[in-house]
């Protein structure tokens, strides 16, 4: 694509906007590249991992051998031309410094015989990286020069912001199309609206079933903004994650405890010893008294002993500045002889198997 996305035959902004919503994409995301920006010294994408969540990855990997922490997080990234033409990008990559911390793009090139090489291989302020993201994991990639009509149309229609690396193009037409947080809102009073609904979720194919577990009001909300279940770490709803928060009536103010991150712990004994040795070992007794029930929670702070399991918490492999020192490291429960009970690693965690949110 090195010639082809440097010619005269650049799409304007809207048939570009036609080929990324013909590939399936649901957001475009846009960079100005600085001189810096290139195959050699990597796209710089941010300083905070969160960057993560915008790029469906797959799965994060320590670098071995590296002498500082490094992760390195594959994309499914592939190029397109002027006509939507598709061709992948194998090495592509994003790549984890959580010495500086910052996060780059890597590898995009390498390999691939239609990729943008003169407008990456070189040293020029101006040029334009954009971004297109499905929700199935795929991301497309195509890059204009800054003297392109193409790269003065976004320019003028929508100018960069000091403080934000990526812009938005939104998909959606009409007034406030740019604005996603009135999107949600306006979504969210469509459903309030509609009062009492039957419990439902999505299926993999986009059809409605009926839900009867203890999770179905999250599962119904997600069905009425078009969101199907998946494993994907990306904000549910145009950058926003949607979360369900259940009360026993409306006739007071409840609190209460909201999940961030739900992934299972990767190390220690829940793993090495499997989870019905881990709930025997450190679990307890039904507090309501079920019979032949045991139980596992509780509320974990650092360096703490829970009172009830006796297990805590700690991290392996990070220092107090707030800097990952170890790349195997994570955080773990441990046991009263200094046993590790239950661990998340590093990689784990910044894979987005934990999901931060909006």
């Amino acid at each position: 694509m090195s010639n082809r996305s440097v010619s005269a035959d650049i799409p304007g902004l809207g048939r570009l906007k036609e080929i990324f919503a013909d590939l399936g994409c649901s957001r475009i995301l846009y960079k100005f590249l600085a001189e810096n920006d290139n195959s050699k010294n990597q796209i710089y994408l941010g300083t905070n991992f969160e960057v993560l969540n915008i790029f469906p990855n797959l799965n994060v990997r320590v670098e071995e051998g590296a002498k500082k922490a490094i992760f390195k997080a594959a994309l499914n990234f592939s190029w397109i031309d002027a006509q939507g033409n598709v061709e992948p990008a194998t090495h592509a990559q994003l790549i984890l410094y959580p010495q500086y911390p910052e996060v780059r793009f890597s590898g995009f090139l390498r390999g691939c015989k239609n990729a943008p090489s003169e407008l990456l291989n070189c040293r020029m302020t101006g040029r334009i990286l954009l971004l297109g993201i499905k929700n199935s994991g795929e991301v497309y990639g195509f890059a204009v020069a800054p003297d392109s009509p193409l790269a003065r149309e976004l320019q003028a229609e929508h100018p960069v912001t000091a403080d934000t690396i990526f812009q938005h193009i939104p998909l959606v037409a009409g007034r406030d199309a740019g604005d996603s947080r009135i999107l949600l809102l306006r979504e969210l009073k469509r459903i309030h609206e509609k009062e009492w609904l039957l419990s439902k979720r999505l299926n993999s194919d986009g059809g409605i079933v009926a839900c009867q577990a203890p999770n179905c009001g999250g599962y119904t909300l997600e069905a009425e903004l078009g969101v199907r279940p998946n494993g994907f770490s990306q904000p549910d709803y145009l950058g926003w994650e949607v979360k369900q928060f259940s009360v026993p009536s409306f006739s007071g103010k409840y609190s209460g405890i909201l999940t961030l991150m739900t992934p299972e712990p990767d190390g220690g004994d829940y793993c090495d010893k499997g989870v019905d040795y881990f709930v025997r070992t450190y679990g307890y007794v039904d507090t309501k008294g079920r019979d032949d029930r045991l139980n596992f929670g509780g509320i974990y702070r650092n360096n703490m002993q829970h009172s009830v399991t006796g297990l805590r918490l700690g991290l392996i492999g990070y220092s107090a500045g707030q800097k990952i020192l170890d790349g195997n490291g994570s955080i773990a429960l441990f046991g009263r002889t200094g046993q590790v009970a239950a661990s998340w690693s590093f990689a784990g965690l910044i894979a987005g198997r934990a999901n931060f949110y909006h």
